[in-house]
């Protein structure tokens, strides 16, 4: 066979490689632009969005759920969760307290959060979750407190849903308004009175919360397997 022969399918398979590497690079572009693009109008969606978004702080949230409240003819919730469902009634006249956590059920804060701390014969503290979705929902809705609202003639009894106090600057003891939690003790933990806002009660369902109370718990107070609220809603009046 003579050079000539050889030399020519060279030539020819060397073209044909040359052209399947260009279109590959021409592919492999094109995808990385495609993202590219989506990524940028993904990220100037946020930031639109985040400008126009309203987050409650220190100095508006009084405001805001004075005006919230109003209009508010709920006062029942539903609780969900993964060991079975419970109703609480809301106190119409701790209204801060009520309106908070009606909103907060609307906006689906407490949807797949966890009954997080069980002390048995005491109570049942829900509203947080070992995961990163909890915090980032707290970060949409904005950084607060209530403040305590302790002399409506509202006792701890067995199955009064109650507000935890924020554990971080907080010397007046305002109310941390993401968590709460379920007294389970008979016929109540009235030591709490004075110092926690009880803002409603448990009126359908407590075998659950006894239920929950009742769960293996490990080290700080963490059930051993997760409790699960897997919904709240608002019940119409």
């Amino acid at each position: 066979m003579s050079l000539k022969q050889i030399a020519f399918p060279a030539i020819i398979i060397l073209f044909f490689l040359v052209g399947c590497k260009g279109e590959l690079e021409k592919k492999n572009t094109s995808l990385k632009t495609d993202i590219e693009e989506k990524d940028t109008v993904q990220k100037d969606s946020v930031i639109k969005e985040g400008e126009e978004k309203f987050v409650l702080n220190e100095e508006n949230a009084i405001e805001f759920f004075f005006d919230y409240q109003k209009d508010l003819k709920e006062n029942r919730v539903k609780i969900t969760t993964s060991l079975g469902s419970f109703t609480v009634q809301l106190f119409d006249n701790v209204p801060y307290h009520k309106a908070n956590f009606i909103y907060l059920t609307r906006k689906g804060y407490f949807d797949d959060t966890q009954f997080h701390r069980v002390v048995k014969n005491f109570i049942i503290q829900g509203g947080n979750a070992d995961d990163t979705e909890a915090p980032r929902k707290r970060r949409e809705i904005g950084r607060y407190l209530l403040p305590p609202d302790t002399k409506k003639g509202h006792k701890h009894h067995r199955g009064t849903i109650s507000m935890p106090s924020s554990e971080i600057n907080n010397p007046h003891a305002l109310a941390s308004p993401y968590e709460f939690f379920i007294v389970v003790t008979k016929p109540g933990s009235y030591h709490l009175d004075g110092g926690y806002t009880p803002f409603g009660k448990v009126i359908s369902g407590m075998d659950v919360v006894d239920k929950i109370n009742n769960v293996d718990v490990g080290k700080g107070d963490w059930p051993s397997v997760n409790v699960y609220i897997e919904k709240v809603e608002v019940l119409a009046p």
